[in-house]
C-alpha cells in the first residue's frame, strides 16, 4: 500500500492563481491549466501505485480555492481512494472550529490544513490556537507547510524554528504534519521532529532524487523512520514522478513500509 499524505484535486479557482506561476516555470508547465475530471486524478494515482490520497481543501484570504464540500463530493465519487483534509477561514476561528467539527464528525475528514504563507502570518498567530485545540479534541492532525514557498508569497512563516517548535510546546498533544520538508531549514525541521514526538514530516513537493541528504539520513534512523511520510503535492508533482528512484535510497523493508503507508495510517487514524 502507498498513501499520499498531500494531494489536491485542482479546481479552476485553484489552478488559475497567479501565485503558482513560479511552480509552472519550475515544473516545465506540467501543472494543469484548467479543471480536470476526477478520473484523471485517480489515473495519476494508479500510474504511481498510490492506493489512497489525503485530499486537501484550500482556504485563503480571498476565499475558498478548493472547498470542503467539493472534497467531500470527490470522496463520494471515488470510494476508498481519498480521505478529506479540511481547510477553514483563519479570520473566523470559531466558525472554523465548527466547520472542522462538522467535517470530521459528519463527513469523516481526517485532518485540518491551514497554510501560514497563504495568510502571510506565522502559525503562532493567536487565531490558529482555537483550531489547534479543536484538532486535539477531535483526534486529528494539523497539517501545514514548512520551508520556503514556491508560490509568490513570503517564506518567513514557514520556519520550523521558532514557529512549529513553539506550537508543539504549547500543544504537546497536537499531531503536526509538516509538509514540504522544510528546505532550506531542513536541519531545523529535523531537530523539531526529534524534539517533539507528535511532529512529523511529509515529503510533498519533492521528488525522491531531490530529497535533502540530511532528511534521508533521518528517515533511516531509529526514530526518523516513524516520523517521515510520503507526499506528492499532486498536481504540482505527479505521484509516479515523486516516487522515481525510491529503490535507490536503500531503505530496509520496515522503513519503506512505514514511509509509504504505516506512518500515514497512524498519523491520520486510517
Amino acid at each position: 500500500m502507498t498513501i499520499d499524505a498531500w494531494a489536491q484535486h485542482p479546481t479552476a479557482r485553484f489552478i488559475g492563481q497567479e501565485m503558482f506561476a513560479t511552480l509552472r516555470r519550475w515544473t516545465g508547465g506540467v501543472i494543469p491549466t484548467e479543471e480536470i475530471p476526477l478520473d484523471l486524478t485517480v489515473a495519476a494515482m494508479d500510474a504511481g501505485g498510490v492506493d489512497q490520497a489525503m485530499l486537501s481543501a484550500w482556504h485563503g484570504p480571498d476565499g475558498s480555492l478548493i472547498g470542503n464540500d467539493e472534497v467531500a463530493a470527490w470522496i463520494a465519487k471515488a470510494p476508498g481512494r481519498f480521505h478529506g483534509i479540511a481547510s477553514v477561514d483563519l479570520r473566523k476561528p470559531m466558525a472554523g472550529v465548527r466547520e472542522l467539527r462538522r467535517r470530521v464528525q459528519d463527513d469523516g475528514f481526517k485532518g485540518l490544513r491551514v497554510l501560514p504563507w497563504l495568510w502571510e502570518t506565522p502559525p503562532t498567530d493567536r487565531r490558529f490556537y482555537p483550531l489547534y485545540a479543536a484538532c486535539v479534541e477531535l483526534g486529528v492532525p494539523f497539517c501545514t507547510q514548512v520551508g520556503h514557498t514556491g508560490p509568490l508569497r513570503p517564506s518567513e512563516p514557514g520556519r520550523p524554528i521558532p514557529y512549529i517548535d513553539q506550537v508543539a510546546l504549547d500543544f504537546p498533544e497536537l499531531t503536526i504534519v509538516c509538509g514540504h520538508v522544510g528546505y532550506p531549514w531542513t536541519e531545523e525541521m529535523i531537530a523539531v521532529a526529534r524534539k517533539h514526538e507528535n511532529v512529523v514530516i511529509d515529503t510533498s513537493a519533492y521528488t525522491t532524487e531531490r530529497l535533502p541528504a540530511e532528511l534521508i539520513t533521518y528517515l533511516k534512523s531509529g526514530s526518523g523512520r516513524h516520523r517521515v511520510l510520503f507526499g506528492s503535492n499532486y498536481p504540482m508533482i505527479f505521484p509516479k514522478h515523486a516516487l522515481e528512484g525510491l529503490d535507490d535510497l536503500g531503505l530496509d523493508e520496515e522503513t519503506r513500509e512505514l514511509y509509504l503507508d504505516g506512518n500515514a495510517r497512524r498519523v491520520f487514524g486510517l
